[in-house]
């Protein structure tokens, strides 16, 4: 993540949120600019919720926050014409007719095209008159996604968007997210507990625990300063002796998880890899879920 920037879409300083006793959001600082997939990844309860609710206006919080360069709390109603929120594709109510979904959100979203939404629509087979009840939950996403790609909005907040769909919907979902949406002059952010299927579209990584962030930067960043190395068990006291951030077992071997060490040295222990996201949110959410 950038420092600030004039092209910052989200721009978070010292945000903080309350419930009772619990901090929900933690003195939060992050900026997102335009054109990015940021994805917005932390276990449940660490504050993605939270910190989605404050970015579209639908929870108080203290600090300073700019979304689209509107303050969410007292522009609301200029913020959502320019935004797009979707959680859960899967689920639209089941009396729903397709056309009567589409009369609706052109009826409340001022940048709906009708034109773009039939275009889509007539790539499945989806038709005007049939009710959500009748559909699998493949064709309710293919439903939810012809609605979603017809709105031009800047920003596209996703929350667990894929939840209860099975793998090739999931994989078909975001394929056309990024094919038939998502452009120089857009912005998504994305909450999902399947990382490893939304790696390949990210531009940058946001990890949230316990209220904080605790990792924020680009997936080329992430490249660089995170390495991983298997080692055989020979070598693996000399590896320890730098420090990893995690360790783990597979086959015989040790992979430790190093970040900013030198790739040389490393590279004499053993077989650099580039590490995972998922492999890399375990290393740092470790003694999260003790």
């Amino acid at each position: 993540m950038s420092e600030a920037s004039v092209q910052s879409v989200v721009r978070a300083r010292n945000v903080s949120r309350t419930y009772g006793t619990r901090k929900a959001l933690d003195d939060v600082s992050f900026d997102i600019e335009a054109g990015r997939i940021v994805g917005l990844i932390g276990p449940n309860g660490a504050g993605k919720t939270t910190a989605l609710k404050a970015i579209l206006g639908l929870t108080g919080f203290d600090g300073d926050l700019s979304v689209l360069g509107l303050d969410p709390r007292t522009q609301r109603t200029q913020l959502m014409e320019q935004v797009c929120f979707i959680a859960d594709v899967a689920v639209l109510p089941r009396w729903l007719r397709v056309k009567e979904a589409v009369e609706f959100v052109a009826g409340v979203h001022p940048r709906f095209s009708r034109e773009k939404c039939a275009a889509f629509l007539a790539r499945t087979k989806l038709t005007p008159g049939m009710r959500v009840r009748e559909m699998s939950k493949g064709m309710v996403a293919q439903l939810h996604l012809a609605l979603v790609m017809a709105i031009d909005a800047r920003l596209l907040v996703l929350d667990e968007p894929t939840l209860g769909l099975d793998i090739l919907y999931r994989k078909s979902f975001y394929e056309s997210l990024l094919s038939d949406y998502f452009d120089e002059n857009k912005t998504i952010i994305v909450t999902t507990h399947q990382v490893e299927e939304v790696e390949h579209i990210l531009t940058d990584l946001v990890f949230i625990r316990e209220g904080r962030i605790a990792l924020a930067a680009t997936m080329d960043e992430i490249g660089e300063r995170y390495a991983e190395v298997m080692v055989n068990p020979d070598k693996a006291p000399s590896a320890r002796a730098l420090n990893p951030l995690n360790e783990r077992q597979i086959f015989g071997k040790s992979i430790f998880l190093f970040d900013g060490a030198d790739r040389t040295r490393l590279a004499e222990l053993g077989e650099l890899h580039k590490p995972s996201i998922a492999d890399l949110f375990v290393a740092t959410m470790k003694g999260t879920y003790a």
